[in-house]
């Protein structure tokens, strides 16, 4: 009887997502699910907690990236304007 309550509150979340969202979501629920059923038979939280982790970190790579190429950009014109 849980079965079908789980499947339409998965079903609800998944449409109302985000298809950018998903970025570290599914390695995280993957290795969080494993994790969560080996370590007390709670697959459903490991998936949920590793899908929250996994987003955290993909937004920290996409922030870091997004800051380091300006100043590759910056330098690399510094660099052209000084040697004329």
């Amino acid at each position: 009887m849980k079965t079908l309550p789980i499947l339409l509150a998965v079903a609800a979340l998944a449409l109302a997502a985000e298809p950018a969202e998903a970025k570290g979501c599914l390695k995280g629920a993957a290795v969080g699910g494993v994790a969560g059923h080996y370590a007390g038979h709670h697959g459903w939280l490991g998936a949920a907690a590793g899908c929250l982790y996994g987003r955290h970190r993909a937004k920290e790579q996409e922030r870091q990236q997004q800051g380091q190429q300006p100043q590759h950009q910056s330098q690399a014109t510094d660099i052209g304007q000084t040697g004329m």
